[in-house]
């Protein structure tokens, strides 16, 4: 757990909620019934605004047209309601003591999963969202007496129930700490183990929180008879360093038109700030 201290990052001194500590060590925490069914009603209503009013946001090349109907970006800056939610003391009293009271949101994400049996989205492998942010060799254990660093925590707000049947996100409890992505070829694998542990299937309620740390080994399960698709607001929250990624770098930086032009190559581009889209923001 961690603080800000005259501008610096020091251990928390104080304690900390136990939501903050199951997150911290096994990768993941789910928080139940955690929005009230009048709050998911408003917030779910103004998501699906978003979706009749604007238009899907084709962030890369490729990939079937009909993946990108899936998701609206930057929810923060569409929704007044999803601006307010992720501002809630219920998610941040979680997140603030892993990642400081100065995080910010980096990624603001819509989902909505039609009934599909097969995945158009990397999602529906077991992924991590970005890092590992300690890469290690396999076999290198984390030392436990170091609690271990979180750069980033996804947060799913649910909008509608998401059973078995549906295809609810798996995790694998303390695959954070193994400085590693999931083996490429399991990556399919519905019983992937991590040091012996089992995949946790996080059924979910409207009104439940599902938070994950970043480097966790996670994914959709896939769906069964009865699937009738998924619909969750996603927020993505980072330390101060973590750039934001609500829009691309090509809307979005902190480059004059004298230097964007003199960036011939893709390397040079990257270099000045210009990443292609990747993780966070599509």
């Amino acid at each position: 757990m961690i603080q800000r201290r005259g501008g610096y990052l020091a251990p928390r001194s104080d304690a900390a909620p136990k939501a903050s500590e199951q997150l911290e060590r096994d990768g993941y925490v789910a928080r139940r019934g955690a929005f009230t069914a009048d709050e998911v009603a408003a917030l779910r209503d103004d998501v699906l605004r978003v979706f009749e009013q604007l238009p899907p946001d084709v962030r890369r090349d490729g990939g079937p047209p009909e993946l990108w109907e899936e998701f609206r970006y930057e929810m923060l800056n569409r929704s007044a309601q999803c601006q307010k939610a992720v501002a809630d003391r219920r998610i941040l009293d979680v997140v603030e003591p892993l990642l400081g009271e100065d995080c910010h949101v980096i990624a603001n994400t819509a989902w909505r999963n039609p009934p599909r049996a097969d995945s158009l989205h990397g999602g529906g492998f077991w992924h991590i969202d970005a890092g590992p942010h300690i890469p290690r060799p396999a076999g290198v254990a984390w030392d436990d007496r170091i609690p271990y660093p979180v750069f980033a925590v996804a947060v799913h707000i649910l909008l509608r129930d998401c059973p078995a049947a549906c295809g609810p996100t798996a995790v694998l409890p303390g695959s954070h700490k193994s400085g590693q992505a999931p083996p490429r070829d399991r990556l399919a694998d519905v019983e992937l183990t991590w040091e012996g542990v089992a995949p946790v299937l996080l059924e979910a309620r409207a009104g439940d929180l599902l938070l994950f740390v970043s480097d966790v080994w996670h994914r959709r399960m896939p769906t069964g008879a009865g699937d009738e698709g998924r619909l969750f607001l996603q927020v993505h929250y980072g330390r101060r360093d973590i750039a934001q990624r609500l829009r691309t770098t090509a809307q979005a930086h902190q480059v004059s038109e004298a230097a964007l032009a003199r960036a011939a190559s893709p390397r040079e581009r990257s270099l000045i700030g210009l990443h292609d889209p990747l993780f966070y923001d599509g």
